[in-house]
């Protein structure tokens, strides 16, 4: 694959690259509240100098959900010259992210999830910070996935390649021993590196792992390098955009449903963070004899605790989400911190001494279904929160917590994360003014409502599972 990363510095450089590359189409990309990435494609005739810095005017804001409504509905895509990337399936056509203005196309957009995360890193700048975020991506790869809805029939099917439902000649995977097996278990490896070459080649984002993850039906992960918010919540999604498209290329299905399968794990999206005061690693402190953590990470860690219930709601966005949060599948449940412990919603990796690089916490209760630019600025909110305040997180817990007895845990006044989505809402209307510097009071309303209608909405349907159960009550 050769490399063809173009990465413009200024508008004389973007023009460049689409005559150059023969461009005939310009892919307008940006993100709703959902997450959900967006495009509109616009011929390059239209594209000129005075296009780009003045923005195109081809948003209709009331048809993107909890955007605005039919009366102010004309907003302006402005380009982010330096994201501009070709497209490796998809000839002559090259894609770059946008940042949203209102009607006029003079003042940001309040409600862009990107407006978000350029916020947050401007808020550390001045603090004199930066934030390093690096995310672990887990997905699933099916050969079909069948679902049919209406009144009076629901039906939800899942064909896998891999796991213990098909085996074909004798080469499989059973629940739970999906963990890094290698070809012929792993039937995706040539495609998974695919997907890291074009990621590097033609977006310039580094892969640094890829492996098949716990789950035996063709579960997946992917880290890739971080940065700060904007930059990774970028890369985020474009690295779920490049695995549909190049996934959808082979007749397969990709799918970051954090929950898609019952009795086996789910998908999570672990978060690792540290914050920087130039070279200086604010996390590390080599004295400390638990796990090389400073008291500033603990104070990190305390506003995490605090605040983890209500931040699930933007970390754990959907119903679906809460299948996948319960005991005995890797996905943590418990609000409470510890080195090296899978169970503990917070874990120091410690994996190397004196190593003040390494040095970070890994938030485990997100999953992929999370609006990245929000989600990750909304943990750094809560861990400043601590900083802040002074929160003490408590000791860390070295045991499996999902193994301890409930007298225990009571004892020691561990917090559990919600249960659903509907609670973990009620949390967030109640605790949200750690939000208050960085997110907008109307981004934050209009979120809450729209994720309160689709838990209503889920609530009315009867699963398969519900009728199998209770048909003869």
């Amino acid at each position: 694959m050769p490399n063809v990363l173009v990465q413009p510095r200024n508008i004389e450089d973007f023009i460049d690259v689409l005559d150059k590359f023969h461009i005939e189409w310009l892919d307008l990309q940006f993100t709703d509240l959902f997450g959900t990435l967006r495009h509109v494609a616009i011929s390059r005739h239209l594209v000129d100098r005075e296009a780009i810095e003045r923005g195109f005017g081809k948003l209709d804001g009331s048809s993107v959900k909890g955007f605005t409504g039919i009366e102010e509905s004309d907003l302006v895509l402005k380009p982010v010259i330096d994201t501009l990337a070709l497209l490796p399936w998809c000839k002559k056509v090259a894609r770059v992210r946008c940042r949203i203005y209102s009607v006029g196309g003079e003042k940001r957009f309040i409600k862009d999830p990107r407006l978000v995360a350029e916020t947050i890193d401007e808020y550390l700048a001045r603090e004199g910070m930066k934030a390093f975020v690096s995310p672990e991506l887990e997905y699933f790869v099916f050969d079909r996935v069948t679902i049919k809805m209406d009144p009076w029939f629901q039906y939800y099917e899942i064909k896998s390649i891999e796991g213990p439902w098909s085996g074909e000649g004798g080469v499989f995977n059973r629940l739970k021993e999906g963990y890094y097996v290698v070809p012929p278990k792993d039937k995706l490896f040539n495609l998974k590196i695919e997907v890291a070459e074009a990621l590097e080649k033609y977006f310039g984002i580094e892969v640094e792992v890829l492996h098949h993850e716990v789950a035996a039906a063709s579960q997946h992960e992917i880290v890739f390098r971080g940065g700060n918010v904007v930059v990774t919540s970028d890369r985020l999604q474009t690295v779920k955009f490049v695995i549909r498209s190049l996934t959808a290329e082979k007749g397969l299905v990709a799918t970051f449903m954090p929950k898609p399968l019952y009795g086996d794990n789910g998908s999570g999206l672990h978060v690792h963070v540290s914050l920087w005061k130039g070279d200086d690693n604010l996390f590390y402190d080599p004295d400390d004899d638990y796990a090389e953590l400073s008291q500033f990470a603990r104070y990190f860690i305390g506003g995490l605790i605090e605040h983890g219930r209500a931040l699930s709601a933007i970390v754990s966005p959907t119903v679906n989400s809460y299948r996948r949060l319960i005991p005995g599948y890797e996905a943590p449940v418990y609000l409470v911190w510890s080195k090296a412990n899978r169970s503990a919603a917070i874990r120091v990796p410690v994996y190397l001494k004196k190593n003040p690089r390494g040095a970070r916490i890994e938030y485990r209760p997100p999953d992929p279904s999370a609006n990245p630019y929000l989600a990750l600025s909304a943990i750094i909110l809560a861990g400043l929160d601590g900083v802040r305040k002074k929160i003490e997180p408590g000791d860390p817990v070295d045991e499996n917590v999902y193994k301890m007895p409930i007298e225990k845990r009571r004892a020691l006044g561990i917090k559990e994360l919600p249960r659903s989505l509907d609670e973990a809402l009620d949390e967030l209307e109640s605790d949200n003014e750690w939000l208050k510097p960085v997110f907008p009071r109307e981004l934050i309303e209009s979120y809450i409502d729209m994720k309160r209608e689709e838990a209503k909405t889920l609530a009315q349907y009867v699963s398969p599972a519900e009728a199998y159960y209770y048909i003869d009550v």
